[in-house]
């Protein structure tokens, strides 16, 4: 199949298209590289340096390409960012998203895979959290995702447009032989952050909140493994049904406490991390757990590295050898 992953020299996206590359798909990778890395890119992809929300050069080159399905990865991710530069989540996240959906009705491309989030959900009162709890973001990257999500029907319906959005909860983890992993900047996710402690390239890793109402008062996250996300979203793509609208969590299920994950890269690493208590972050629910059912049952989804040192040996591989990152 002829597929088009946007955002693909990103973390999650290079994995994809690395996936689908083994599957002998021919992929074809749109990133501005803003924050995805060249050297993450497949060198079996073809890559085109350009905005996916330009919608006139974007028709031209689904149909030139003749492609037959969109992974859609592109997006501003920062949470804390989302609130103090709403403007760029809402031109970056759904303005240039819409007119991807309208280059992909013009080149009659009618499959879609959307990267969505836990975000969605806000602070859900249920967990595990299945897809039909209230979707009640608490910032504007959830709010940008969902109103994405919600329009989608509409392009269904008008196009038969036939869309799966996934809804991750934590991604983690790298190739295991550590050559391809997670390299952001500035760097905000809790994995990455602990290895830099472990390097000495900070000098400690900051727990914030230590009063929660949890085992050990750490916030607790449901982690995936980055391979296992991108074996989802290949059955995604097979799944995608013309005029038909899915939603699917993205989770193992099980709950991590932020000292039960520094606790276990100690033991990677065989040394302990310097750590310290830092105060609460807004709006940073105590727990955040995946109902994955779903996924399991209707796409036959089964990952096969949730064990959380399985995920950190991995990570750990990836920032060794990339201490610096790419």
């Amino acid at each position: 199949m002829n597929i088009c992953v946007t955002g693909g020299a990103g973390y999650i996206g290079s994995f994809i298209v690395r996936r689908l590359c083994e599957l002998e798909h021919r992929v074809t990778v749109v990133d501005d590289l803003s924050k995805g890395h060249m050297e993450a890119v497949d060198p079996r992809a073809h890559f085109i340096q350009a905005d996916c929300g330009d919608k006139r050069a974007m028709a031209e080159l689904l149909a030139g390409r003749r492609i037959e399905a969109v992974v859609h990865m592109a997006a501003s991710s920062l949470v804390g960012e989302s609130v103090t530069a709403p403007a760029k989540y809402y031109r970056n996240n759904l303005i240039a998203s819409l007119s991807l959906l309208d280059a992909m009705a013009e080149a009659k491309v009618s499959r879609l895979v959307f990267s969505s989030s836990a975000a969605v959900y806000g602070e859900p009162e249920r967990q595990p959290i299945a897809e039909d709890a209230a979707t009640v973001p608490i910032n504007p990257y959830g709010r940008t995702k969902l109103l994405f999500e919600q329009a989608l029907p509409d392009f269904a319906a008008a196009y038969g447009l036939g869309a799966v959005c996934l809804r991750y909860f934590n991604v983690a983890g790298a190739l295991p032989d550590g050559t391809l992993g997670e390299d952001h900047n500035p760097e905000s996710h809790l994995i990455p952050l602990v290895f830099q402690a472990a390097l000495g390239l900070r000098k400690s890793i900051t727990i914030f909140g230590d009063d929660y109402p949890t085992p050990d008062g750490t916030c607790i996250r449901d982690y995936i493994h980055v391979l296992d996300l991108a074996d989802a979203h290949v059955l995604a793509i097979e799944a995608a049904e013309a005029g038909q609208v899915a939603a699917f969590n993205l989770g193992n299920g099980d709950g991590f406490s932020v000292r039960q994950v520094i606790e276990s890269a100690q033991r990677v690493v065989g040394r302990p991390i310097p750590t310290e208590i830092g105060p609460r972050r807004p709006g940073d629910p105590p727990v955040l757990v995946a109902s994955s059912e779903k996924i399991a049952s209707q796409l036959g989804w089964d990952p096969a590295r949730g064990d959380i040192e399985m995920i950190l040996d991995d990570a750990w591989a990836f920032h060794q050898s990339h201490p610096k990152g790419y």
